[in-house]
């Protein structure tokens, strides 16, 4: 019993000893692996996480104005630990870039570093730029923004529907792994925001705000990007400009707003409406749609559908039923079934129109007109334009109101067509002008004649014998006043005489009244003379 237990001491011993030797070795090796997991987990610690945005559209002032609404409190963190450092704006090229740091409510802890990349033109030439830029690990922290302007609210479903079509573009041409990354990106989507198991910005619901999670409505995520979309309406101010100076009314503005949550339903997107002088929750709905939330305080994202400039509408928030509530006789299925029939359409759509390429990609108004013709009938893009239309393209409808043609080049015919138009409008001229011409000379010869007859008795008196003896006494009675012959006589003399000798000109002038007809007086006053005298059978005949 004693020897056994000796011998297992031994044996014990033996183990320990060559057991500890082991043991020692192994602990050696495993402070080397755990200083170093120490070291990556306190280098990815001061990793900070990063997210993307790309914004499409706007100017680059508009875009730059964006990017101060959304960094106004961080920027100014930021520079008021580190002065020195302000990030770049460098947008006025193809794909600018810019960045800012989110920071934590309370304190100067940094929650993510946002990355913009902007582009300001959807041109087929850019998709080339935007590739590189979705990765199996960039695109589930990725957001799209697209940017459009209230002052000119009538283009932007041909805008969007541009943007749409270029992402598309890109993100087809993506790889397998891409794309089935994208898919479980959606498929997460679709379940934020809902009242489930998931908040809008990616966090758990807890047991008191959890409830029942929302099915999918009809018209909801039909057209899935593979990234989440946010539209922001810029300049919201600029509806007050639209109310004074085209009339527009709350009837304009509640269809501008229903074609686009219509729209926005399908790829489920969010929409907000901001103004450059007024807060707004811009920042809010872009960090939580990229999973950004404080640790310290809860940034709760509402919705609003009842201030027309303060619009904001989340994601898988909206539905069919709230968009008609808005206003009566809008059809929001047909709209939403239309939309499929736009993002058939080539791309780009307005590069060619009527065989004119665009010069440096952008259409004149006059392209742009005609491509508005080229739309299919019942595109939503169609169906926008006529309900929202262009103050500019009115007066052209009101010109050729006639015709009921809007378009801005005249149709020609062919060259002998014309000139044997214009050959019967020449005669027709040309024989009014004779009969004109025919009537004038008709009445000359009697206006001729009478002329000669007057001058003729004037200057030969010697019918005065034949006229004594069938004519009475003269005088002539002139508004109750009685005229003697001889007056008339003198009065006839000095008109007569007056109105044939023009006004002097020249001290020579006097040569004029010389060359001037003169009338025999004489011989008239001796008619007139013997007419008084010689009346046989006259009133005042002795």
């Amino acid at each position: 019993m004693t020897a056994n237990a000796a011998n297992a001491n031994r044996f014990s011993t033996y183990t320990t000893a060559s057991t500890g030797s082991e043991t020692r070795n192994l602990n050696n090796g495993d402070k080397k692996d755990l200083w170093s997991s120490m070291l990556d987990s306190v280098a990815s610690g001061k990793r900070l996480p990063e997210k993307n945005l790309l914004v499409l559209g706007g100017t680059v002032d508009f875009q730059r104005e964006f990017f101060e609404s959304l960094s106004t409190t961080e920027l100014r963190r930021t520079l008021d630990r580190q002065p020195s450092k302000k990030p770049p704006v460098a947008n006025s090229f193809a794909l600018g870039y810019t960045y800012y740091d989110v920071l934590d409510a309370d304190q100067e802890d940094t929650l993510a570093r946002i990355s913009l990349y902007t582009l300001t033109s959807p041109e087929p030439a850019f998709a080339s730029l935007l590739k590189p830029l979705l990765t199996p690990q960039s695109i589930p922290n990725t957001l799209i923004v697209v940017l459009l302007d209230w002052s000119q609210p009538w283009k932007w479903m041909r805008q969007l529907r541009e943007w749409i079509l270029l992402l598309r573009t890109v993100l087809v041409s993506l790889s397998d792994e891409c794309k089935s990354t994208m898919e479980e990106a959606m498929v997460s989507w679709r379940d934020r925001g809902r009242g489930g198991g998931t908040n809008l910005d990616g966090t758990v619901v807890t047991a008191s705000d959890g409830d029942v999670s929302l099915p999918i409505g009809p018209g909801e995520w039909e057209d899935a990007l593979g990234l989440p979309l946010c539209l922001v309406c810029q300049n919201a101010e600029k509806m007050e400009y639209l109310e004074k100076t085209q009339g527009w009314k709350e009837e304009e503005f509640d269809v501008v707003l229903q074609f686009l949550r219509t729209i926005l339903l399908r790829h489920g997107a969010s929409l907000i409406y901001t103004t450059p002088s007024s807060p707004s929750q811009l920042p809010s709905l872009i960090h939580a749609s990229l999973g950004i939330h404080s640790l310290l305080k809860k940034h709760p994202l509402k919705h609003n559908v009842i201030e027309r400039d303060k619009i904001v509408v989340p994601p898988n928030w909206d539905s069919w039923g709230k968009i008609r509530v808005l206003r009566e006789g809008f059809d929001v299925e047909l709209v939403s079934n239309a939309w499929a029939l736009d993002l058939d359409q080539p791309f780009p759509a307005g590069q060619h129109v009527n065989g004119v390429v665009a010069q440096d990609g952008h259409a004149s108004e006059a392209q742009e007109y005609h491509a508005a013709e080229a739309e299919p009938e019942g595109s939503v893009v169609s169906l926008y334009e006529s309900a929202v239309q262009d103050p500019t393209m009115d007066a052209l409808q009101i010109a050729g109101r006639n015709t009921y043609s809007t378009k801005l080049e005249v149709e020609t015919s062919e060259t002998q067509n014309f000139l044997g138009q214009q050959l019967k409008i020449l005669e027709a001229f040309r024989q009014k002008n004779d009969e004109a011409t025919r009537e004038e000379s008709r009445s000359k010869p009697f206006k001729k004649v009478e002329e000669e007859e007057f001058n003729g008795y004037l200057n030969h008196p010697t019918s005065e014998p034949q006229v004594l003896d069938q004519i009475g006494p003269v005088q002539f009675n002139m508004g109750g006043i009685q005229v003697d012959a001889d007056d008339m006589v003198k009065r006839l003399k000095d008109r007569q005489h007056y109105g044939s000798s023009p006004e002097p000109t020249s001290p020579s002038g006097e040569s004029g009244v010389e060359d001037a007809p003169q009338m025999d007086t004489e011989n008239l006053q001796a008619f007139f003379t013997g007419l008084m005298n010689k009346r046989p059978g006259g009133r005042n005949a002795k």
